[in-house]
């Protein structure tokens, strides 16, 4: 059966006002509106759903039933409004973000930060995952947006490039020895190499870029963060292929220093992973704003 909502918001008003003067008022319609909209309410429903007295109109024992159930369902419509007021307003609501470990510690986490500092009624839910795997978890629904590398052209998927990163060649004091004589990228094979392991986006990128150059990387130790490879490389463990700009105080230090290679690896973007075409809420909107965008970055 169809529901006509306006038949029963004119009678939640009626019963709550004891009048079809009153009623009309605040629906904002005219008497004979409210009185036409009740006797076809009461025609469905197969009964009277209120009897005039002295002091106005009362319910039936039909119309008092019916009232418990419409009442709880327009509450619950009330109540439905002030939640999203108070999510348009950020005083509540969740994020879904996808990541990989490397972008989530070293880039995500201060914005995560501010973002919290300044809506801590917010609730975010982080996965972490390589940045194929987060965009098939953004083409699933399971996360609003996702924090990745520059993804293949995708008709589903919008990017937003949001800062540059820069893969580079590094070692540890054990290898301090070939500062002035770098290896280049045809003979660095010579060397213990470690990389992160295969079906991340960093992996891939840095094998393209050696396959189109006819080298073919054989790392001699995989492991599963940047940070990991950073302490194999500080403890000699061989050469880290790792991401400049996440590595800067070591560099500065001297823990690290960085082997230039020839030819030299090129730029890449990170960025924001949405769909097209599903909105966001504001709360992602809001947590979004933080971040630069590719000509700030």
């Amino acid at each position: 059966m169809d529901v006509n909502l306006e038949w029963y918001r004119v009678f939640y008003r009626v019963a709550k006002t004891g009048s079809l003067t009153a009623a009309a008022e605040k629906l904002y319609i005219t008497q004979p509106a409210v009185s036409h909209t009740i006797k076809q309410l009461e025609e469905r429903m197969g009964g009277a759903l209120f009897f005039r007295t002295s002091k106005g109109i009362r319910l039936t024992t039909e119309g008092d039933v019916l009232l418990r159930y419409i009442e709880q369902a327009f509450l619950n419509i009330e109540s439905g409004e002030r939640a999203i007021a108070e999510m348009n307003q950020l005083h509540s609501g969740e994020i879904h973000i996808g990541a990989s470990d490397t972008l989530c510690n070293y880039y995500l986490l201060p914005y995560l930060e501010q973002f919290h500092e300044r809506h801590p009624h917010i609730r975010i839910h982080i996965t972490n995952r390589t940045t194929p795997e987060t965009l098939s978890l953004l083409r699933q629904g399971k996360i609003d947006f996702g924090i990745v590398g520059s993804p293949a052209p995708d008709k589903q998927i919008h990017f937003r490039r949001t800062a540059t990163i820069h893969d580079c060649l590094v070692a540890g004091k054990g290898y301090e020895h070939l500062a002035g004589t770098p290896p280049g990228l045809d003979n660095i094979g010579q060397y213990p190499l470690l990389m992160l392991e295969p079906g991340s986006s960093t992996r891939t990128y840095i094998d393209e870029f050696a396959v189109a150059n006819g080298i073919r990387l054989s790392p001699e130790i995989e492991l599963g963060s940047i940070d990991l490879l950073v302490q194999f490389a500080l403890r000699g463990f061989g050469l880290a292929f790792v991401i400049r700009e996440f590595i800067q105080e070591r560099l500065k230090r001297g823990e690290l220093f960085e082997l230039p290679l020839l030819p030299p690896l090129p730029e890449r973007s990170i960025g924001v992973a949405s769909l097209h075409g599903v909105p966001l809420s504001s709360a992602s909107k809001a947590f979004l704003a933080l971040l630069p965008s590719y000509d700030d970055a």
